[in-house]
């Protein structure tokens, strides 16, 4: 039911973020070091081996992870060094495979099915390990087999530091007596209501029809089934360096309202940072571009540590128009785009952001998820409540029907976008900087 001639080599860096730190710092080596946040606030990114022994575990709180490994030494962490250093092995693995998807910062797939005629992919998988090993300084392992979900437990249950091969005669032997959390995809949720029914153990889960399982977890049920018995038809998706998402509008009229031009960025990146983490990526290279009333087009961009945090990519786009708007013309384009996409998770703590902060991320996602993209947005977007006369707000009165007009047919206000509303509101009417 899989394809026994497949080779798929999963490899992932032991620790990542604290194997770099204890790479700059080798002092720390054999102590219990906890990347993210500190010992009062934030939450584990990263932890040692060493602290794992206690308990502690990646997103734990750090005054959690203290009281249980009082002695752990805290490190505030660097996302441009794990950034950097994630490039770097994944230039030495595009340099030597035929075909790789870069998982998420820190590990990689790669599909060497057919090169056994050449070489045997076990021997190949061990000499790039330690290439990586001796280049870079950092500890790595890696699980090969035929697909890539028995890879990937094959990794996990070899580190630190290991490698393992499951050739198809021993996938299900291998897979059996492990417990089913070790299956990737199940949480915490997923394995209580296995273990309800008594399923702990791959086998197990395994055993049990396919039809009960889709009754209980609907299509879940039926990939995780599938999972337990060793089936993953999932490609290793080719990994190209200019994967990117963004957005651009034309205004109606040519401004030079800067403020208004900043606040349109934020916009703009609130709205791609959200599509980043609903689809659980992170970037690392972000580009503002701007087009002039004489139609002179030009760019600025900025590879940047791998993120998904809103305050950080507008504060980095204003940064980047500030360089780009030199001369004083009129505007009548303005776009940004996040490229470089690897798929992962913010690490909280790190870029000095708060647990409350990417909680608020968070609550405005969900709501986002439930009320439409735009139902919370940032206030520099949203034009003023009306006023009259005396400057006093106009009250909403829901009783008080509108007169048809151009703008009203049948007496309904025509919908638009609050952000394209925005955007278009009185844009044309500067005509000087702001100093």
């Amino acid at each position: 039911m899989t394809d026994k001639n497949k080779h798929i080599i999963h490899m992932d860096q032991d620790a990542f973020f604290v194997s770099v730190e204890l790479r700059k710092n080798p002092k720390l080596l054999g102590k219990p070091v906890i990347v993210g946040g500190s010992a009062d606030r934030g939450v584990v990114t990263s932890c040692s081996y060493e602290a794992r022994k206690f308990g502690v575990h990646a997103a734990m709180p750090g005054r959690m992870a203290k009281q249980l490994c009082p002695q752990a030494i805290f490190v505030r962490g660097n996302m441009d060094d794990y950034s950097r250093a994630s490039h770097e092995i994944t230039e030495i693995i595009a340099d030597r495979v035929p075909l790789f998807e870069k998982a998420s910062i820190d590990e990689h797939y790669i599909d060497m099915t057919g090169m056994d005629k050449f070489f045997g992919c076990m021997k190949f998988a061990s000499e790039l390990r330690q290439t990586i090993i001796k280049e870079m300084g950092l500890p790595i392992s890696f699980g090969l087999s035929v697909n890539k979900t028995v890879s990937k437990i094959g990794t996990n249950e070899c580190k630190p530091n290991g490698e393992l091969e499951i050739p198809f005669p021993e996938v299900r032997p291998f897979l059996n007596p492990l417990p089913v959390h070790k299956i990737p995809g199940i949480g915490d949720a997923t394995y209580k209501k296995l273990s309800e029914m008594g399923v702990r153990k791959i086998q197990t889960l395994a055993e049990v029809p396919q039809d009960l399982m889709f009754k209980i977890l609907g299509q879940q049920g039926l990939a995780i089934w599938q999972k337990a018995n060793g089936i993953d038809f999932s490609p290793v998706v080719p990994y190209r360096e200019r994967k990117s998402i963004g957005t651009q509008t034309t205004f109606e009229s040519d401004s030079m309202d800067i403020e208004k031009m900043k606040a349109i960025l934020s916009g703009m990146v609130t709205n791609l940072t959200y599509e980043l983490r609903s689809q659980q990526k992170l970037t690392a290279c972000i580009t503002v571009t701007i087009r002039y009333s004489n139609f002179e087009t030009v760019t600025q961009q900025a590879r940047i540590p791998y993120t998904a945090l809103d305050s950080f990519l507008i504060s980095k786009a204003h940064e980047l128009f500030k360089k780009l708007y030199s001369k004083r013309m009129l505007l009548r384009l303005i776009g940004v785009r996040l490229s470089h996409l690897v798929s992962g998770f913010e690490q909280i703590g790190l870029y000095h952001t708060s647990e409350e902060e990417y909680d608020l991320y968070q609550a405005m996602d969900k709501v986002r998820n439930h009320y439409g993209i735009e139902s919370v947005v940032k206030a520099c977007i949203v034009k003023g409540p009306e006023r009259d006369e005396y400057g006093k707000v106009i009250k909403y009165n829901p009783r008080k029907k509108k007169l048809p007009g151009p703008e009203n047919e049948n007496g309904e206000e025509r919908k638009r976008s609050r952000i394209r509303t925005f955007i278009n509101a009185d844009l044309g009417t500067a005509n000087k900087l702001d100093g």
